[in-house]
């Protein structure tokens, strides 16, 4: 059981603690509730830019990264559809060089095109080599935009196309920072060897002077109910074909979620799993296959992806995976094949939460979802699930209408 504390600021940032003793670091980790689906359609990327952008110099601290390995630190961040996210480690007795820090880019950056070309130009090069270079690279944009006709998960985190980057500018830069970036839509969560007092003072002290923005409240539009099996065939230069097949599935807060979390687990995680066992090893259908869901805070996917076997046509990949999908809507799922799964996701709780790290991270996150008090619950949500459950979701979600499917044709010589 995590011991959690909170307080919220005046301007508006919520501050989540604990203190773990087990170390002499301290974690800083703070949440933007900004994402790419916050994101204009015709100005998308934004949120993974400044990803970058964060740590080109700010209002008063020109140079971010020497200040952290100076007092012994280390940083980074990432940002997906629905979050933006950065973290610092630092010893305790530095922490508050952290908080200087952190503080001073939530305040402002320093906005100069110099800094813009630089970041456009560094996710410019990430969007070529990841998407546009990489074998498969753009199955994320091909598969959104058939399951996504108008949410804006429609599109990935690194954006539709580098177009949108090229002709930001620096007035739509500042723009989206201060309409995002600001205490009122953060959570800061403070976890390592570090008192509830200290974190409070430092806290006000560095965060507790930055004005609230008065962030607009989202308002996304839902994507509407899939009436109808989707497809695309696409021919690639790439070394064997492919098969990619989504499901659409409930947000993150559905009391649905840890059941689509654990049928995928069922499916294709570790060799005992179902889709490893029958259609890997002993039907030799596919050389690689996977079954994952997105953690999205919206509705999100459930995906399957595999590559067949030599001599495997993807018309047979596919309906071999329909014919797993049936199963589990049909047939009794065996309680030792259920309850190794739950175990599995206990021992990962129980692993993950024994690092400060993490624990901040977690923290943060589960702070936006509700409450940070619910990271304490998440195991009994997965040993709850039982196999009736897992038979409705799968006989609700795994049918033809509600499935868009992606053929990856690799191009013959």
């Amino acid at each position: 059981m995590i011991t959690i504390n909170r307080h919220t600021l005046p301007n508006g940032l919520r501050i989540v603690h604990s203190e773990m003793h087990s170390t002499q670091m301290v974690a800083l980790n703070i949440l933007y509730n900004v994402g790419a689906r916050d994101e204009h359609p015709e100005h998308t990327g934004f949120a993974h830019l400044f990803e970058h952008l964060m740590f080109g110099g700010s209002a008063n601290i020109p140079d971010y990264d020497t200040h952290v390995q100076m007092a012994g630190g280390e940083n980074n961040a990432w940002t997906n559809n629905d979050i933006t996210n950065y973290y610092i480690t630092l010893p305790r007795q530095n922490i508050e060089t952290g908080f200087w820090l952190e503080s001073d880019r939530m305040l402002s950056l320093d906005f100069n095109e110099k800094s813009l070309d630089i970041q456009r130009h560094v996710v410019i090069e990430e969007f070529k080599q990841r998407n546009l270079n990489q074998p498969y690279g753009d199955v994320g944009h091909l598969v959104r935009g058939l399951a996504y006709q108008v949410h804006p998960y429609q599109w990935p985190t690194i954006g539709k196309q580098t177009e949108h980057i090229a002709h930001a500018t620096l007035d739509e830069v500042k723009d989206f920072f201060f309409r995002f970036y600001a205490p009122d839509n953060a959570i800061l969560a403070v976890t390592g060897n570090i008192t509830f007092e200290e974190t409070l003072s430092l806290a006000e002290k560095w965060f507790g002077p930055i004005p609230r923005r008065n962030v607009t409240p989202r308002n996304l539009p839902k994507e509407p109910r899939q009436t109808a099996e989707r497809r695309l065939t696409v021919s690639r230069k790439v070394p064997v074909d492919a098969l990619y097949m989504v499901f659409h599935k409930c947000n993150r807060l559905h009391a649905d979620y840890h059941t689509f979390d654990m049928l995928s687990d069922l499916l294709s995680s570790g060799r005992s799993s179902r889709f490893i066992q029958h259609l890997v090893v002993k039907k030799q259908i596919f050389s690689s296959i996977d079954a994952y869901i997105s953690g999205s805070i919206d509705d999100g996917m459930f995906h399957i992806a595999g590559k067949p076997a030599p001599g495997i046509s993807l018309e047979e990949a596919e309906a071999a995976v329909w014919h797993e999908l049936e199963a589990l809507k049909t047939e009794d799922i065996n309680p030792i094949e259920l309850e190794k799964v739950k175990n599995r996701y206990e021992s990962e709780q129980i692993f993950s939460n024994l690092n400060y790290l993490n624990v901040a991270t977690n923290l943060a996150f589960f702070e936006l979802l509700g409450g940070a008090e619910d990271i304490n619950h998440e195991v009994e949500k997965y040993r709850s699930v039982n196999a009736e459950q897992i038979k409705r979701v799968a006989r609700e979600a795994f049918v033809h209408e509600n499935c868009s499917v992606l053929y990856y044709q690799a191009i013959k010589s």
